[in-house]
């Protein structure tokens, strides 16, 4: 199973050349397998850049998300389990979406794809693949 992290979905969506290669040959793959997932907070995460105007989208944001369901990514709820992982994340930055993104890899024992250095460099995450190559 693969989880994107927020960022990844977004470049995913708008075919931005920032993520490599081997990331998207592996998204592809999970799509086609039923294995592609999303953390819910990430469409928080997405809201909340849409209404700063930080990033826009070729479609209102709930209309975006049940297309992108309807292609076969998998939402994953926080459950209670992530939410206490997440907050026991001491040597983690403080970010709360990453750090329930984080969570919910090491919760549903999945595969973060991500590109952010932090993310990728804490050791707590076994299982990970840097979206940009």
């Amino acid at each position: 199973m693969l989880l994107l992290d927020t960022h990844v979905l977004i470049w995913l969506d708008e075919g931005n050349d920032k993520l490599g290669p081997r990331a998207l040959n592996l998204i592809n793959e999970a799509l086609l397998t039923g294995t592609l997932t999303v953390a819910s907070i990430s469409f928080w995460e997405i809201a909340m850049l849409v209404s700063k105007q930080r990033i826009s989208l070729r479609l209102e944001l709930g209309i975006w998300r049940r297309e992108l369901l309807q292609k076969g990514l998998c939402e994953l709820p926080m459950y209670g389990g992530v939410a206490v992982r997440a907050g026991e994340f001491l040597e983690l930055h403080g970010d709360p979406a990453d750090r329930i993104i984080i969570a919910t890899a090491l919760e549903e024992s999945a595969i973060l794809v991500t590109a952010d250095q932090k993310m990728l460099d804490w050791s707590g995450l076994s299982y990970k693949i840097d979206a940009s190559q």
